[in-house]
């Protein structure tokens, strides 16, 4: 008799499953996946994480990766060290899970860039180059960027998806998000579910989860024909997971996937892919008077919603700001 199917094996019938971590121990032991995706915050975490004997973990990771930046400075003389250093840190941790996935490494531009057309477009080449310096088998073409949403955040993705480097606009809790996404050509966006405070203050509870967003732009993307794949993201509980299956993709964080494997399909009393049903009608929208036109679409995105959307990203940035300054002062140790 067969193993009895659990919620993680409904899920990967709907949709493609990727894993939201940097610990090597959980695609070794619930993959294969096929993208991996990460943030500042997932790479700080884990990067700070201590071994049996409280040291820490990845000691050796981390000053390889300062080693490196070192070696840099010539190539990059206005980067600082410490930056540099943080993107090889967040390569390293990608390359070691590439042996369980089968898509793209996702890693995340520098969030003190999130309104710097040039300085996120310069972020990306130097990922992907750092990516081919650490490991030259590697396919470059299987680095994905992650960017936030902004204005020139998109507008860097449009020029380096014409350059050949895929692109993922992240930190996305709006259509007039979404629509400017597919237009400039993005592989994926990444609908944030719960706006990102939710995972560092257990108190709170986002009030206007991006459910119907999420739902939305998918059928928006299919009645345009678009290729930018819906790849929603932070996700509090396997009830939130198993309600968005049918999603093109999906990343789900490890203690999340974890529940899922442990728990039996059947019977399973929550909702499943309701996110993508019965919606055929909905009005796509028509959005081609903002996205060539900078100023009409930043009036729309701080319009939209009422200033949440606006507001969530505001948020983000400004997390990810600090734990991009906390992986600076681990490069600085």
């Amino acid at each position: 008799m067969g193993s009895q199917e659990t919620l993680l094996d409904v899920l990967r019938s709907h949709s493609v499953v990727d894993c939201d971590t940097f610990d090597i121990e959980v695609p070794k032991h619930l993959g294969p996946f096929v993208d991996c995706t990460s943030n500042q915050a997932i790479a700080y975490h884990e990067l700070i994480r201590l071994n049996e004997d409280g040291k820490p973990l990845h000691a050796k990771l981390i000053q390889d990766a300062i080693d490196y930046a070192s070696s840099k400075r010539i190539s990059y003389p206005d980067v600082p060290v410490a930056e540099i250093a943080v993107e090889a840190m967040m390569v390293k941790l990608a390359l070691r899970i590439v042996p369980y996935l089968k898509g793209y490494s996702h890693i995340q531009t520098n969030p003190k860039y999130s309104y710097d057309k040039q300085k996120t477009i310069e972020n990306a080449k130097r990922i992907v180059a750092i990516f081919k310096d650490l490991d030259p088998a590697y396919d470059a073409q299987r680095v994905c960027i992650k960017i936030p949403s902004t204005w020139e955040g998109l507008q860097a993705c449009r020029e380096l998806e014409t350059q050949g480097i895929a692109t993922l606009a992240t930190t996305m809790f709006c259509l007039e998000q979404a629509a400017l996404a597919a237009h400039i050509g993005c592989t994926y966006i990444a609908p944030y579910i719960n706006e990102l405070r939710v995972h560092f203050d257990e108190n709170y509870v986002d009030q206007h989860k991006a459910f119907d967003f999420c739902g939305s732009a998918q059928r928006y993307y299919e009645k345009i024909g678009s290729k930018t794949q819906v790849l929603p993201a932070s996700l509090t509980s396997i009830q939130e997971v198993m309600k968005l299956a049918g999603a093109h993709h999906i990343t789900v964080a490890p203690h999340l996937l974890k529940k899922l494997a442990e728990t039996p399909a059947n019977p399973w009393e929550g909702e499943t892919g309701s996110v993508f049903k019965d919606r055929a009608e909905e009005e796509a929208g028509d959005y081609s008077n903002i996205l060539e036109n900078e100023s009409a679409w930043r009036l729309a995105f701080t319009r939209s919603q009422e200033g949440k959307a606006e507001v969530k990203i505001i948020q983000a940035i400004n997390i990810f700001c600090d734990k991009q300054d906390g992986l600076e002062g681990l490069a600085r140790q």
